[in-house]
């Protein structure tokens, strides 16, 4: 039988191909509204902030419906989570009516200072325990259904006693919560790592997918980087298109955070995504295309 959030998934809005609301293309960002779905907006960079800031966000969501994906909620860690921060939280979505949330599977504080970084948690049953406690609590202070993104590491840490897939598993069928599924991560992490990134994606529960991710990597001396600086490559498209087969979502990002390219070449890049996805899930193209048209 479905869950709560399975049965919740159902009644989200397809929104169709994104795109990253970054302050360094975002003028043109909001001169493309035929070719761009929906927006994604980094809360902190709008939470209790007014200015200049603020009138791009007002514009951003005349313009287009507007998700919210989160870097400082910090779900491992150890510290209190942050009532401060999460009722700012709530208010930007309640504001701007977003329809969900997310933040990632890993810890970006440690004694309540913030670190800047994704770090990785250990895949352990201890851990599991940890973070489904927590994610319960957000879910509901919030009041949004809420995604976790799977993250990309550079390492193991100690006292492991599960696989990625199990332990991701685990956390989102005991919390009750959705997947923010970034491809290009699994990617990274499979090659760095040595595994088979598709029997990965086997692992998870695919079921829970709501929004998936999708970037570009830089590849160093002796392993690949994750910067969301660089065109997404053929492998990362054939990642994406084998989830759409799988499972219907309502929403695909393509994530450039840096070397920002003319904005032509992040209109083709969305073109690509909206091909991919046309012939693996047409009616989420169907629901970009209905959003675009408003």
């Amino acid at each position: 039988m479905p869950t709560g959030f399975l049965k919740l998934k159902r009644q989200l809005p397809k929104l169709g191909i994104g795109l990253g609301l970054r302050r360094d293309m975002a003028a043109e960002t909001l001169e493309h509204r035929a070719q761009i779905g929906f927006l994604e907006l980094v809360p902190e960079n709008y939470m209790g902030v007014g200015g200049k800031a603020r009138e791009v966000l007002l514009k951003a969501a005349s313009a287009f419906p507007l998700i919210s994906h989160g870097v400082n909620l910090s779900i491992g860690s150890t510290d209190e989570l942050n009532l401060d921060y999460l009722k700012e939280l709530k208010a930007l979505l309640d504001e701007y009516n977003i329809a969900w949330f997310s933040d990632h599977l890993c810890f970006t504080s440690i004694e309540g200072g913030y670190l800047h970084d994704l770090l990785p948690v250990p895949f352990s049953k201890s851990t599991v325990k940890h973070i489904v406690e927590r994610v319960k609590r957000v879910q509901d202070f919030v009041g949004r259904p809420f995604l976790l993104e799977n993250i990309s590491y550079y390492m193991y840490l100690p006292g492991q006693d599960m696989t990625e897939g199990e332990f991701t598993t685990e956390i989102l069928e005991q919390a009750d919560c959705g997947l923010l599924l970034d491809v290009n991560n699994v990617y990274v992490n499979a090659v760095n790592h040595g595994f088979d990134a598709h029997k990965f994606l086997d692992t998870l529960p695919l079921e829970r997918v709501v929004q998936i991710h999708i970037a570009g990597h830089k590849m160093g001396k002796e392993m690949i980087i994750d910067t969301h600086g660089s065109p997404v490559i053929e492998p990362v498209y054939k990642l994406l298109d084998s989830v759409l087969r799988k499972t219907p979502v309502c929403g695909v990002l393509l994530e450039r955070d840096q070397n920002f390219p003319d904005f032509d070449e992040i209109v083709t890049e969305l073109a690509e995504i909206r091909k991919v996805a046309e012939k693996a899930q047409p009616e989420l193209v169907r629901g970009d295309e209905l959003v675009r048209a408003h």
